[in-house]
C-alpha cells in the first residue's frame, strides 16, 4: 500500500525552486497575484522579481 502525502496548505516555495504541490499558489506581499503551479514546475518570478509563493489551494 502506497500513501502519497501533499504538501500542506500554507506551504511556501521560493522563485526556482521545485514545485511541490500542485495547486493555487499566491506571492507573499505586495503587489501579489495567485497562478496554478503544477507540481514538478519551476516557481516562477513575479514582476521580474524573485518571490516566495504560498500554497493556498489544492488542484
Amino acid at each position: 500500500m502506497t500513501t502519497t502525502t501533499k504538501a500542506k496548505i500554507g506551504t511556501r516555495a521560493a522563485t526556482g525552486t521545485i514545485c511541490p504541490e500542485s495547486g493555487v499558489w499566491k506571492v507573499e506581499g505586495t503587489p501579489s497575484t495567485t497562478a496554478p503551479i503544477a507540481k514538478g514546475n519551476r516557481m516562477p518570478p513575479y514582476g521580474g522579481k524573485a518571490v516566495v509563493w504560498v500554497l493556498t489551494a489544492y488542484a
